[in-house]
């Protein structure tokens, strides 16, 4: 089986499932917070006071990178791909650029992908629930076919701040949390205490389950059909710390299948819509957790792409 297809089938398992609802149908909630015409929602958070706070975490001067190096082959959530071309225009046979004023040579290249692979960051314009997403933007005037209208990744501002890890594979006592294991916030709050992780508002909370590690290179194809995550009561949960960002080592953050009783990535429309909050998807963690480094500075800023709706990135964590 193909790995499109197999992916393609976790899909439609995952759409078989019951569904256990949020808000009221054609409910939406404006932001308390930030207000009702607002678009960054919780980039709000970054603030220069708490960018000085995070320098403060960079002792040893190393840089982490927290993207995975993607490309053809790295399986997505159907029907998500990746093409890259790299040409030479102009030198067929041989030819060389003597207009540059020697014999010149250069490579260029062409990329055919959807931006949700890998590495990403999902945007408030991803999941929403009722036609309506982040702060009570409705999808027949943001969803235009040539880019969002509002709430595109381009518009976000960097997003520097505290980074905090939390090793839910020490939690649990195994090498690798299981396809569909869920943690709440029971879970994460033990964790975290264990760890003497304190979550802070304005933070990039990630989590590492060690299943990127485990199984995107041994076994891809049940690497992208199922995942440990995030369960909703834990999206809530950190909903109401306030924090910047919510990610893990994992493509979708949540379990797959989902917490009996929750809906598909459920925790996305909690988090994205509801708060505001951004997801950040397969983040290499591992580094961080061998290092034992359970703080840092973490800093994103994204290809600008108008419209998009996620993108591919590689944050940095700094300590």
């Amino acid at each position: 089986m193909s790995l499109t297809t197999h992916a393609r089938g976790a899909v439609v398992a995952l759409a078989s499932l019951a569904f256990a609802g949020g808000a009221v149908a054609g409910e939406c909630v404006h932001s308390e917070q930030w207000g009702k015409d607002d678009t960054h929602g919780s980039a709000n958070l970054v603030t220069p006071e708490r960018t000085l706070e995070a320098l403060k975490l960079v002792k040893q001067g190393v840089s982490v990178p927290l993207g995975i190096v993607i490309g053809p082959d790295t399986p997505a959530f159907a029907p998500r791909s990746l093409s890259l071309q790299v040409v030479q225009p102009n030198q067929q046979g041989g030819q060389k650029l003597s207009a540059f004023g020697y014999e010149g040579n250069y490579n260029d290249d062409i990329l055919q992908t959807w931006v949700g692979i890998g590495s990403q960051i999902d945007g408030l314009g991803h999941l929403g629930e009722h036609g309506y997403y982040y702060n009570c933007l409705d999808e027949k005037e943001i969803s235009a076919i040539t880019g969002l209208t509002k709430l595109g990744v381009h518009d976000i501002p960097p997003l520097v701040g505290r980074g905090v890890v939390i090793d839910m594979t020490e939690h649990f006592g195994k090498a690798h949390l299981d396809a569909g294991e869920s943690f709440g916030e029971e879970e994460v709050k033990a964790a975290a205490e264990a760890q003497g992780v304190e979550i802070r508002e304005g933070d990039v909370v990630l989590f590492y389950t060690g299943w990127t590690s485990a199984m995107l290179e041994s076994d891809p194809q049940a690497w992208v059909s199922g995942e440990p995550g995030l369960s909703v009561s834990g999206a809530r949960y950190l909903a109401g710390l306030n924090v910047m960002a919510v990610g893990a080592d994992t493509w979708g953050v949540e379990p797959v299948p989902p917490k009996e009783g929750e809906g598909a990535f459920y925790g996305h429309v909690v988090l994205l819509q509801e708060n505001g909050i951004y997801i950040l998807e397969t983040m290499e963690t591992k580094p961080l957790v061998e290092a034992d480094v359970t703080e840092f500075m973490f800093v994103l800023g994204q290809a600008r792409i108008r419209g998009t709706v996620q993108m591919i990135v590689n944050p940095v964590a700094l300590y």
